[in-house]
């Protein structure tokens, strides 16, 4: 075969790539639209097969690979602890990190494995990706929401353990010599995570003004600075205070809203009722 035959077969084989190439893309596009169709309709598992053949037919089709790891997460039940919800969330962990590979910035894939790592309460791998969620968009208040949650669940837990070794209760107070030694320990281990839950909350609060839910665990981790004051009356009951200082206006804001969401029903019409 001469230079000039060999050039023709090479642009033939060539053309015949592109169009194989073309065509799969075609096909991806396809199963990606049936995925999504079959996801809206709660069809999961079927929704899953055509977003797993779209991957295989076009591998850069990012969106698909997203779409995968969230259908798995979707099947994916909290609470249930059993070996088939610890693979579905696995699963669902590892098809996001598949998209941080090529996109380390996306935030929904991070977001994604911090709350699954939070379902299966693994804390500290949920905070690190929140976290991570964090440094790629800074104005988000709700990853700064979840982190403070996750200081709670975890000081909360870490409290629990330590005092049902006592023979108490999580909320039953610590008195006395007799539980200093307890309430010492219990600081060492939670008190720069409640300090850190405090700030991050703040921070959510100060970036979504009426952020009820935030004002909640705000009361909930200053229950947990009084827990570890131990022998210091004074700021047990201050910190009691901001406790139900924020409970209150936890109240207030949703109070607030559900009048506005009312008003809003109603179409911005106030009846006077009369008694």
């Amino acid at each position: 075969m001469n230079t000039r035959a060999r050039i023709v077969a090479l642009l033939a084989v060539a053309a015949v790539l592109l169009s194989t190439a073309g065509c799969n893309k075609l096909k991806a596009r396809d199963q990606l639209n049936q995925g999504v169709r079959s996801y809206r309709d709660a069809k999961y598992e079927a929704a899953i097969e055509h977003f797993k053949n779209a991957v295989l037919l076009d591998e850069n089709l990012k969106v698909a690979k997203l779409y995968l790891a969230t259908a798995y997460a979707q099947q994916y039940v909290p609470g249930v602890d059993t070996p088939e919800m610890t693979r579905m969330a696995q699963q669902a962990i590892d098809e996001y990190k598949v998209v941080l590979q090529n996109d380390p910035q996306n935030v929904n894939s991070l977001k994604g494995i911090a709350y699954l790592y939070m379902q299966m309460k693994k804390f500290d791998d949920a905070r690190e990706y929140y976290k991570k969620a964090i440094a790629v968009d800074p104005n988000d208040p709700e990853a700064y929401y979840s982190v403070g949650v996750i200081d709670w669940l975890a000081s909360y837990k870490d409290t629990g353990d330590r005092k049902a070794k006592a023979g108490m209760k999580v909320d039953d107070e610590l008195k006395g010599k007799t539980d200093l030694k307890l309430c010492g320990d219990i600081k060492a281990n939670n008190e720069a995570r409640v300090d850190e839950g405090l700030k991050l909350l703040q921070t959510a609060m100060e970036k979504r003004q009426d952020y009820d839910d935030a004002m909640v665990y705000v009361n909930l981790l200053y229950l947990r600075k009084a827990d570890m004051a131990c022998n210091d009356a004074q700021a047990k009951g201050e910190y009691r205070k901001l406790s139900e200082e924020f409970s209150d206006k936890a109240m207030a804001a949703r109070k607030k809203k559900a009048e506005a969401a009312a008003k809003k029903t109603s179409g911005g019409i106030v009846l006077d009722q009369k008694k």
